[in-house]
């Protein structure tokens, strides 16, 4: 029986260039976008914010997938630094203050009440779309047994998905989101961190050879 490694489990084959390929042969690349204090604004900046959303999302030609992620607010590294000054404090009245509050910060955290939101933006595009047919044509779908991308479909493919891609931030900004493409780091971290969130929440990530920040690929 032959043994499976978690990578056989995983849709994706390849990363490069900041953009994940999936084992069907269509490519993404993923957005890290801002958020905006909705619920402080006044009724009709709200209503104006829906409305430009709206005619953003009717501009699109493409599908796009918007994802949140919540994680318990990860201040490890602030309460070590709140212990080390404590360590240090020669003043016991002060000490005393840090103490309490840095085990204040620590019960809160402790809780789950503080969260930290992410957003991304997923944009798409298959090979497919090149050749002028729809990536969901009956019968036509790409699957992980496909031929590989030659370097020819893939740099026409990330051609038109890079012009998807400035659309897509042309648009956010429109309505005050500010949104960029992750790198091929920010990529390896956001997919591990999708799948071990526990770990994610404690800052624990794994290492990744510098080699492989960079132009070269990834997985």
């Amino acid at each position: 029986m032959a043994t499976l490694s978690t990578q056989d489990f995983l849709e994706i084959e390849e990363i490069k260039d900041g953009i994940m390929i999936l084992k069907n042969k269509t490519l993404r690349v993923v957005l890290s976008a801002s958020s905006l204090n909705f619920a402080l604004k006044s009724e009709e900046e709200q209503n104006s914010l829906i409305f430009q959303f709206q005619n953003f999302l009717n501009s699109l030609d493409f599908s796009c997938q918007i994802l949140v992620q919540s994680r318990k607010l990860n201040i490890i590294g602030y309460l070590d630094k709140l212990e080390g000054i404590e360590k240090e404090e020669t003043n016991e009245l002060l000490k005393k203050q840090i103490s309490e509050y840095r085990k204040f910060i620590d019960t809160i955290i402790q809780k789950g009440s503080i969260m930290q939101k992410s957003f991304y933006v997923v944009i798409p595009f298959s090979i497919l779309e090149t050749k002028g047919m729809s990536p969901f044509s009956k019968g036509k779908q790409l699957n992980k047994n496909s031929p590989a991308l030659s370097q020819q479909d893939y740099e026409m493919a990330k051609n038109q998905l890079m012009q998807r891609v400035e659309f897509a931030i042309l648009g956010l900004r429109e309505f005050g989101v500010n949104a960029m493409p992750l790198n091929n780091l920010e990529l390896t971290h956001f997919l591990w961190a999708t799948h071990h969130p526990i770990e994610a929440e404690n800052g624990y990530y794994p290492e990744i050879p510098k080699e492989l920040t960079g132009e070269d690929s990834i997985i």
